[in-house]
């Protein structure tokens, strides 16, 4: 089976395999695979593009995984599988993919070193492509990621590209994956965010900078590697469209990073001072410093007075304060403070409060326990939207479950982000505690879009946001939509699938608008006009007269259209008419059009068959034209055929 796998994935222009030799002082081996000896004219191709690195140490159960989704790329790659002292099994199936493999895969091995840092250092020593990913033994790719990123980096001269990942009960990065960016500016973006080492990496710029990893390190080793990188790259690209690294959770947990203590606060702590120290070496002070370091601070630093804070013991918990007080005293700086939460700013003054940050630890780790409890329109015809409800703070118990009462309340209102501009955040004060609530929104206030409901609540000066609705198939029915403002928009509330959070849709971007348009009757006038006389609902308000636009007939074959203007009265009585004989030959269907403060909004127009006028015929010269209106069978609504009847059509007709 293996076999022929390998067999219908043999791909790649590039590659040889690297004959026995010695490297001195490094204790690497580089075996010959296959009885194929490398030549000189091999060895100087520059016809690789990507040389993709694989450390590999007793990864057996998902090298084959691994590797097929490399064979399977199509981009001219070789692949550098470094041996790290492998003890099992997974040492045959790489040689047998090397021996069916010989112009790509290639294969050196070396004594066990205990981490990740030197067998990748051993593998960019080898690297021939342009470029270079490197892939753990256990994780794997899309099978177009390569191609994807590869794309992205040559259209830009890309010194660094990021391929979205995915987790498999793994955590992932996220910020930095919302969009495509062909350049994305290092000092105003999320990409520094993201510092493991699984990325497409310039292999001029690693080796002109002398970019490696920290051998002496078992855990961070990338970190200090991709921050030296970030230092010296020039253009930097996002491929967020698509899965391209997937990383992997091992089941039995025996991954370096799945290991007990792999995330030791004091150990992670103690290792992070060395990238930083790496950056503030290669950066000025500014705007740009303050940026990078913003995020050891939020992630490294405070981000270990959180949880990990909760689950150490005494002694530990001192010194981890001691160490983040430390990178304060070194490196925390105006503009790194300006930028930091609220939260944050509090471990600040806290520092030599342990108590005081173990309880904004559980601030932070605690989940916002929020309700719906009530949701109506204020007044007929009014766009006062009342959301009442409650929340609270559920600390976790096996941490002591202390008990913090919330303080100041809000409604916050997001507009959902479109990839145009910052987001548009609304605040609406609230009368009532924790215990109950009420807030009333003006719907007519808000732009057009999707806005998303949140409360807002501080406990003990930290606040913390989290949506408001009801869970699955709640109590709370969202009330009707209702057309609102002298510009006659539609607010449509609505709870999300499957999550049941609340949101409003101003404009009616997602959520259908519910209308009616009722035929009261439809008769001939002079010129051959087809006048319809109508009734139409948004809900249960009748529209402004300005928001209905046209009468619209669309024939359905072809999708052609016309439009005609409409004469609206009072409670949503209209008038338009039509000359049939502009419309054509074909069978067209009636419908009216309203804005409402969104996207067009189309109602099929309601018909009974007594409503509707006898069909009528007539000659224009020397062709008869038939016009039929009608009521479509089992919905009912209103739609026309047109035919013509020409003197060569007729003659056809009497021949047959």
């Amino acid at each position: 089976m293996t076999v022929t796998i390998l067999q219908r994935v043999r791909t790649g222009r590039g590659g040889c395999d690297i004959t026995s030799m010695e490297r001195g002082g490094h204790g690497v081996t580089s075996v010959e695979r296959g009885g194929h000896d490398i030549t000189s004219e091999e060895a100087l191709r520059s016809d690789i593009d990507v040389t993709v690195i694989v450390p590999l140490h007793n990864c057996g159960p998902y090298l084959d995984r691994c590797l097929t989704s490399l064979l399977i790329q199509r981009v001219a790659l070789e692949v550098v599988v470094v041996d790290d002292g492998s003890t099992d099994g997974g040492v045959a199936l790489l040689d047998l993919y090397a021996s069916c493999h010989r112009g790509v895969i290639r294969v050196v091995r070396q004594e066990a070193s205990g981490g990740a840092g030197r067998p990748r250092n051993v593998g960019l020593s080898h690297a021939r492509g342009r470029y270079v990913f490197f892939c753990d033994a256990d994780d794997y790719l899309g099978p177009q990621a390569l191609e994807r990123m590869l794309a992205m980096a040559d259209r830009n001269g890309s010194d660094i590209v990021l391929g979205k990942i995915v987790g498999h009960d793994r955590k992932v990065p996220i910020s930095m994956f919302k969009e495509n960016a062909e350049r994305v500016p290092l000092g105003d973006s999320a990409v520094y965010n993201s510092l493991s080492c699984f990325k497409l990496f310039r292999r001029e710029m690693l080796e002109r900078h002398a970019i490696r990893f920290d051998e002496t390190l078992l855990v961070g080793e990338d970190v200090v590697f991709t921050t030296h990188a970030y230092c010296h790259a020039e253009v930097i690209s996002v491929v967020a469209d698509y899965d391209c690294y997937h990383l992997v959770a091992r089941p039995d947990g025996t991954s370096i990073m799945q290991r007990p203590g792999s995330r030791d606060p004091v150990s992670w702590l103690r290792m992070i001072k060395r990238p930083v120290e790496l950056m503030l070496a290669h950066v000025r002070p500014g705007d740009l410093r303050d940026h990078l370091l913003r995020r050891h601070f939020r992630m490294d630093a405070f981000g270990n007075l959180g949880r990990p804070f909760l689950d150490a013991g005494e002694v530990a918990r001192k010194e981890i304060v001691a160490e983040v007080a430390d990178m304060c005293e070194r490196w925390l700086t105006d503009g790194v403070r300006e930028r930091l939460p609220a939260i944050d700013r509090s471990r600040i003054a806290a520092l030599q409060d342990i108590d005081r940050l173990v309880r904004l630890a559980h601030i932070e780790s605690a989940s916002v326990r929020r309700e719906l409890t009530a949701l109506r329109w204020e007044r007929e015809r009014e766009g006062r939207l009342a959301i009442s409800g409650k929340v609270a703070l559920s600390t976790l118990e096996r941490y002591g479950h202390p008990e913090i009462t919330g303080g100041d309340l809000a409604l916050v209102l997001r507009r959902r982000h479109t990839g145009v501009g910052p987001c548009d955040e609304v605040v609406v004060p609230v009368d009532g505690d924790c215990a109950g609530f009420t807030g009333t929104v003006d719907v007519t206030t808000l732009s057009s879009g999707i806005w998303d409901v949140h409360v807002s609540v501080v406990f003990e000066g930290v606040p913390r946001l989290a949506r408001l609705g009801t869970e699955g198939e709640g109590p709370i029915a969202p009330p009707a939509p209702r057309v609102v403002g002298d510009v006659a928009v539609v607010a449509l509330p609505y709870f999300t699938h499957p999550y049941g959070n609340l949101s409003l849709d101003i404009g009616g971007h997602v959520v259908s608008v519910p209308g009616s348009v009722r035929l009261v009757r439809a008769r001939w006038a002079a010129g051959h006009r087809l006048v319809l006389d109508g009734e139409v609902s948004v809900g249960t308000d009748a529209p402004a007269a300005d928001a209905v636009r046209f009468l619209v007939w669309r024939e359905r074959e072809s999708s052609r259209e016309r439009r005609e203007p409409v004469t609206v009265g009072e409670g949503g009585a209209f008038t338009a008419s039509q000359a049939m004989g502009r419309l054509g030959p074909g069978t067209w269907d009636a419908y009216l059009e309203l804005d409402l403060g969104g996207p067009p909004a189309r109602f099929r127009i309601e018909a009974v068959p007594e409503a509707i006028e006898h069909p009528r015929t007539w000659w224009r010269g020397a062709v008869r034209w038939s016009v039929r209106p009608y009521a479509t069978a089992g919905k009912g609504r209103l739609s026309t055929v047109v035919r013509t009847l020409g003197p060569r059509t007729f003659i056809r007709r009497i021949v047959r």
